[in-house]
């Protein structure tokens, strides 16, 4: 498949799982959860969804979603769920909730560009 095909199927998921992902971390951080926590589970929500849809269209493969590209997905996707989680906690200590919230998007974004090239070239090889 083609990396413009990749590209355009990797946004449009990666929009449906961002969207869920901050709806349900902020619902979760306005009086339920500090962010750090309502982060990670907007994150397990956001990414078994788009662990399903990228292996299922964008990636799509005869190979199952199990095994190897499931270590692999876990894998990036700890690694970025912790950092993001701590500077959201960090940011939310030193400032306030609000500077977390407005920080998610333009975090989620670089880890987006992250996310495509590990998994293009790693995760569902």
């Amino acid at each position: 498949m083609s990396l413009s095909r990749h590209l355009r199927l990797y946004l449009l998921i990666g929009l449906i799982q961002w969207g869920l992902d901050c709806a349900l971390m902020m619902a979760l951080s306005h009086s339920l959860l500090p962010v750090a926590q309502a982060n990670i589970a907007g994150r397990v929500a956001g990414a078994a969804l788009g662990f399903w849809l990228n292996g299922r269209y964008t990636f799509a493969s005869a190979t199952p979603l199990t095994g190897r590209p499931l270590i692999r997905f876990l894998t990036m996707w700890l690694t970025l769920t912790i950092t993001g989680s701590l500077l959201l906690g960090w940011l939310q200590q030193q400032h306030s909730l609000t500077a977390a919230w407005l920080a998610k998007p333009l975090l989620e974004a670089g880890f987006a560009v992250i996310g495509f090239v590990l998994s293009r070239y790693w995760v569902y090889r």
